[in-house]
């Protein structure tokens, strides 16, 4: 076995705190990595709180991971030692049913095993993730690093980046669209380059009026305080999609009413509690709402393999690993753009 390093949440009530572990030998398939950065997502935190399932613990975090690749398996063709590769969020599927076959491994029918926190495959041990030096992969769950890229901004594009980019591109999004952006944190801030960078116009949706600044540098053309009863009502009818990003509770159909006929609302955030939805808000214009997770592995490698041509990487704040509490309770906070990012080299 490879003895590991890493943060753990040992319960969901405590800090996380250093913690030693066993990865697995490096199998036929598989990819030995050592983790150079991880990015933190708020779904970690979600993890690690035991908030969205019954965590369990000990659970180390971080589906965001950029790394090198200091040993491969007899049998991996696709990688080398001293390649930069990443992992996202997700590391096994059954590789057979109909989700898989079709580059959907994230609905695989048995159930995607997740970067951590899942039961692995045919074992009663449990995945763990990246906020640790080192992590072994089978390799199709490897995805290759742009070259061009600076890794630390590339991590949470394993996240942020696909969560973002794949309902855009299932849309079509592009020239000639009008795009509103709900929430400008982790992902909001990606879906706002991605969409702009397509040639759409991109409005972003905020209660807090200092973003707007930062949303027009990312790229959106517009910039609509949503607590400005007289800004929001100018923008009626007019989106043809809206990519919400909010975890928050929040009113669905007041940003319906922002949709034009046959209007799309993307939700990307998932709410603690249910939302209601009037079926007003729906049959009056053909609108839908529909939810998106990330993509598979062909979409993903897509995405980072299209932000490598456009340059865009995330806007990060690099941390040190013993300061992943203050950045979790930051992340609730909204205190920062857009998103840390843990620089595995200050884990000892």
């Amino acid at each position: 076995m490879i003895q590991t390093k890493g943060y753990a949440a040992k319960s969901a009530t405590t800090p996380l705190e250093p913690w030693n572990f066993e990865r697995r030998e490096v199998g036929a398939k598989d990819v030995h990595i050592k983790i150079l950065y991880c990015g933190v997502c708020h779904s970690d935190i979600h993890f690690a709180r035991s908030e969205w399932f019954p965590t369990n613990y000990p659970l180390v975090p971080g589906h965001e991971i950029v790394g090198k690749v200091l040993e491969v398996g007899n049998d991996v063709t696709k990688y080398n030692v001293g390649d930069t590769v990443g992992v996202g969020c997700l590391v096994d599927s059954c590789h057979s049913c109909p989700s898989c076959e079709a580059g959907q491994e994230q609905f695989c029918a048995e159930g995607m095993i997740g970067t951590y926190g899942s039961q692995e495959r045919g074992k009663e041990t449990f995945t763990q993730g990246g906020y640790s030096d080192q992590i072994v992969v089978d390799e199709h769950f490897v995805l290759r690093i742009p070259e061009n890229l600076p890794l630390d901004k590339v991590a949470p594009l394993l996240c942020a980046g696909i969560t973002t980019y794949s309902p855009i591109m299932r849309w079509r999004m592009g020239e000639g669209d009008k795009v509103a952006v709900l929430g400008l944190g982790g992902l909001g801030h990606m879906a706002v380059k991605i969409a702009s960078s397509l040639g759409a116009e991109v409005t972003m949706l905020s209660t807090s009026p200092e973003k707007e600044k930062d949303a027009k540098k990312l790229g959106a053309t517009n910039f609509v305080l949503t607590t400005n009863e007289e800004q929001f009502k100018k923008y009626t009818g007019y989106f043809n999609f809206i990519i919400n990003t909010v975890s928050a509770q929040h009113d669905y159909n007041k940003y319906m009413q922002l949709l034009g006929v046959n209007g799309v609302m993307v939700c990307l955030g998932v709410p603690p509690v249910p939302t209601p939805v009037h079926a007003m808000s729906l049959v009056m214009g053909n609108k839908t709402i529909q939810g998106s997770l990330i993509g598979g592995l062909e979409e993903t490698q897509e995405m980072l393999d299209y932000c490598g041509l456009n340059n865009i990487t995330s806007d990060v704040e690099v941390i040190p690993i013993d300061k992943i509490n203050e950045a979790f309770d930051k992340t609730i906070a909204g205190d920062v753009h857009y998103r840390f990012v843990i620089d595995m080299a200050t884990l000892k």
